[in-house]
């Protein structure tokens, strides 16, 4: 199987784009009394992995049943998600259950990240870097890997007939402070498809509903108490200087096909005002299954 190494190219700008900010702001201007857009753009960033963050109660996300030793968190090199979750269906418990034997036994299962597959929502969470860009009409997300990109119409419906696409069909509105995406429409039935780095799988009914705020540490400290627990960060502990807004996406899934419930998790976010990178999947020969080559296309003879 052909290993696909994750090389880091030139980096782009990171402030938002010229005339951004602007924006934004006219889109609550010529409504008296109407409260102000709060301003998503830019550079936002999440070092840690597997991701996400569970709720510390009700139906939540599923956790790895393997942690490190030196600190108790998720160890990202055995990845068995807790099967015994009882958000799961017993079917999509098997799905996980297997993934987790193979990571166990040393391999490194194929997921959308590392064969460079389009990554569904939350899957995609697990991008350390995304960039918003905020217009009155639309909401585009960017992601630091694979040039993923998400488009949000915004205060429109859903079509009648949906065809399922590898992102879906997102749109969003505005409640107050809190920018909510809705999506359905997200493409199943392909060899890799999960929701998270466990396997989880989804189906055709998979709907996501995301709700993004703008808040301080107080609003927060919590979910990241409890994210260091959970996740490894390999960046290191959150900045204790910090003195932007965090930027909180707390999700819920909905997926009859998968799960016996709606479940919620939670992702924090830090703005990052330094240049944003683009990482690209490239094919490579080595380093997949145990460092085992791989058998790329190739010719045996020229073929000029």
């Amino acid at each position: 199987m052909d290993f696909l190494l994750l090389v880091t190219l030139a980096a782009a700008a990171a402030t938002p784009a010229v005339g951004q900010t602007s924006t934004v702001e006219a889109a609550s201007i010529g409504t008296p009394g109407a409260a102000a857009i709060p301003d998503f753009s830019g550079v936002w960033r999440h070092p840690s992995l597997p991701g996400l963050e569970p709720l510390a109660s009700g139906p939540t996300s599923l956790t790895n049943r393997v942690r490190r030793r030196s600190d108790g968190a998720s160890d990202y090199n055995r990845l068995v998600g807790d099967y015994t979750n009882p958000i799961l269906q017993p079917w999509a418990a098997a799905v996980v259950k297997k993934y987790g034997e193979l990571s166990m036994a040393g391999v490194t299962y194929p997921n959308p990240a590392n064969q460079c597959w389009p990554e569904p929502v939350p899957f995609i969470f697990k991008h350390f870097g995304m960039q918003m860009l905020q217009q009155p009409h639309q909401i585009t997300i960017l992601y630091s890997e694979d040039h993923e990109v998400r488009r949000v119409r915004m205060n429109q419906p859903h079509p009648a007939q949906i065809t399922p696409s590898w992102y879906g069909d997102s749109v969003g509105h505005y409640e107050g402070d809190t920018l909510v995406i809705d999506t359905v429409g997200i493409k199943s039935g392909h060899p890799y498809g999960m929701i998270d780095l466990f396997g989880t799988p989804y189906t055709e009914k998979l709907h996501v509903v995301e709700r993004y705020r703008l808040v301080d540490y107080e609003d927060v400290k919590d979910v990241m108490q409890r994210g260091t627990k959970e996740n490894w960060r390999p960046a290191g502990p959150y900045k204790p200087d910090y003195k932007d807004k965090y930027l909180q996406i707390q999700f819920t899934i909905e997926d009859a096909g998968a799960f016996t419930t709606p479940w919620s998790a939670v992702m924090i976010y830090l703005r990052d005002r330094d240049e944003f990178p683009e990482v690209v999947c490239a094919e490579g020969r080595f380093g997949f299954h145990n460092n085992a080559g791989g058998d790329l296309p190739h010719a045996d003879k020229p073929d000029f």
